[in-house]
């Protein structure tokens, strides 16, 4: 069955199992997606992501969530997806949202690659706002 909306349900699938209180989540694999993990790594909201079954039609993404104090509080406290296949969100680079003040962060598309909203405007590009993460 294919999906309309890819990042979405990888946004769900690690705010499931974040919740849960899983070590790692698996979910289908494309390049974007592994994009997007890495951007989360970067941040520090997720552990190491790896591609399972290579070059395989059935190639999944893992990524290790990670947790914080002895409560083991999911780090990522929340996601949010903003731009959706029926309402694409775009925004110049003066006009990147700060999320939560600057707590948290934006994940962008731009023509440089993905990157967070940081980056985007210390490199003055805008793009696709992909999710907030916080």
């Amino acid at each position: 069955m294919s999906m309309s909306d890819p990042i979405a349900d990888m946004l769900t699938r690690i705010r499931n199992a974040s919740t849960a209180g899983l070590p790692e989540v698996a979910m289908p694999a494309s390049n974007l997606k592994a994009a997007v993990a890495e951007v989360l790594r970067e941040q520090g909201y997720t552990g190491e992501s790896r591609i399972e079954n290579e070059g395989t039609i059935d190639r999944s993404l893992v990524i290790e969530l990670k947790y914080r104090g002895k409560q083991r509080l999911p780090v990522i406290e929340g996601m949010q997806r903003v731009s959706r296949p029926s309402c694409r969100v775009y925004a110049g680079s003066g006009g990147i949202p700060r999320v939560l003040g600057g707590l948290g962060i934006a994940v962008l598309s731009t023509s440089k690659g993905i990157m967070t909203d940081r980056a985007a405007r210390k490199q003055n590009v805008g793009g696709e706002i992909l999710c907030y993460v916080w």
